[in-house]
């Protein structure tokens, strides 16, 4: 551009669908975490929903096997038919759903699988029902592809979980999705066969509505309580489920980036023509250890799972003992979801006044270095969420900071 026989620099723009496109506050409270860690502070970080436990070791075997015979090559964009088919075994025996092989594709994490579906179906203007508390990225996903998150707020005191009353008040004819995750990331909350039902009765009356099942959590579940996949319980929706789930929880394969769906052929051929144009398919070496895992590491999980109540129950009972603070007790997942409303207007030993959970967060995080994630990033305040996928020794350090920093409010 020319001005004054002068030149004058103009910088490309960026697309507007990134106003207000941000990283997730999860995201953003471990990279201000591994700052300070930089730093030389001795940060402890329960931001992000990471199992601490080594990989099966049946799994690493697989994936190291399947590199030496030279599975490095460009995989098949729904996943490799051996994956697939221990995928449909899985479905079948432990959710008992049937489906095809050409209805189950598998991802670069379930977040893909999320990603596939939302923008193969959303138009401008469709409206996803998000209960909250909901996982950080479904309204930013939903709104990135210019769809309209209405969230509908889960209290406490139904255990975070969405009620069918709840739902009929808020679908209209512009509702395209309803997300379902059970267990709750971030509450840990289990949906229970009766509330999935009413739930469903509410669906079977809206034809037009699609579901998103989010089952990642499904094993790891506590106090007798059983998870329950909706295609299953009201199988006249199943063709209008995309159940989705991944090995990154339950197996402790987070970085493996292995998410899987099964759903109805014309939804997982249109979710595939997007993963062929964006990412094709999922890293074969990663396939391999997944087929693995499904197959061999039943045993894992239960070890996994018995170390995971342990320290639920560790963090429920430190957290309901804390003045200040309340303790809903999850049952599944590996979060606790504690409420600080008592000391919000209060101030740290450092003057700073805590006027929301992110004030909460961000001082706890400065003055204590312990690093949370604040219930608004979540959709509902005044809350903290809280990893416990972290070994004893550094919750019980991790408790202890919060401890003190809690009793040193006034």
């Amino acid at each position: 551009m020319i001005m004054n026989n002068e030149e004058i620099e103009v910088e490309p723009g960026l697309s507007s669908r990134m106003d207000g496109f941000e990283a997730p506050e999860t995201i953003v409270m471990s990279m201000r975490a591994r700052t300070l860690m930089a730093e030389g502070k001795k940060v402890i970080s329960l931001a992000l929903g990471q199992p601490d436990f080594l990989t099966p070791k049946i799994a690493i075997e697989g994936g190291y096997q399947a590199a030496l015979e030279g599975k490095t090559k460009y995989p098949p964009i729904d996943g490799f038919l051996s994956l697939k088919q221990a995928i449909q075994k899985k479905f079948k025996e432990e959710n008992n759903l049937d489906y095809a092989l050409d209805e189950i594709m598998v991802a670069n994490g379930a977040k893909q699988i999320l990603f596939n579906a939302m923008m193969a179906t959303l138009n401008p203007g469709d409206e996803v029902i998000i209960p909250a508390p909901y996982w950080a990225s479904y309204p930013i996903m939903v709104q990135f592809l210019g769809g309209k998150p209405v969230h509908v707020i889960c209290p406490e005191y139904n255990n975070f979980v969405l009620k069918a009353g709840q739902l009929e008040a808020v679908i209209t004819s512009r509702t395209k999705w309803l997300i379902l995750n059970s267990p709750s990331n971030p509450t840990g909350a289990v949906w229970s066969k009766e509330d999935l039902l009413a739930v469903g009765e509410v669906l079977k009356a809206n034809p037009h509505i699609w579901v998103f099942a989010d089952e990642i959590y499904e094993h790891l579940i506590f106090d007798g309580q059983h998870h329950y996949s909706l295609a299953a319980l009201v199988p006249e929706l199943k063709n209008r489920i995309l159940t989705a789930n991944g090995v990154s929880k339950t197996f402790a394969m987070p970085g493996w980036r292995i998410g899987y769906a099964g759903g109805v052929r014309r939804l997982i051929k249109a979710m595939m023509k997007i993963q062929s144009n964006s990412t094709s398919g999922a890293c074969g070496v990663s396939q391999e250890a997944a087929t693995a895992a499904l197959q061999y590491a039943q045993k894992d999980i239960e070890l996994m799972k018995l170390a995971y109540d342990q320290r639920r129950k560790k963090m429920t009972a430190v957290f309901s003992a804390m003045a200040g603070i309340s303790c809903n007790i999850p049952q599944g997942a590996f979060y606790i979801y504690p409420g600080i409303a008592e000391c919000i207007g209060k101030k740290t030993a450092q003057g700073r006044l805590i006027k929301n959970d992110q004030d909460f967060s961000e001082a706890l995080l400065e003055e204590a270095y312990v690093a949370v994630v604040p219930g608004s990033s979540f959709g509902l305040s005044p809350y903290l969420r809280i990893s416990y996928a972290a070994d004893d020794a550094v919750l019980d350090e991790a408790c202890q900071r919060i401890i003190e920093f809690v009793q040193n409010l006034v």
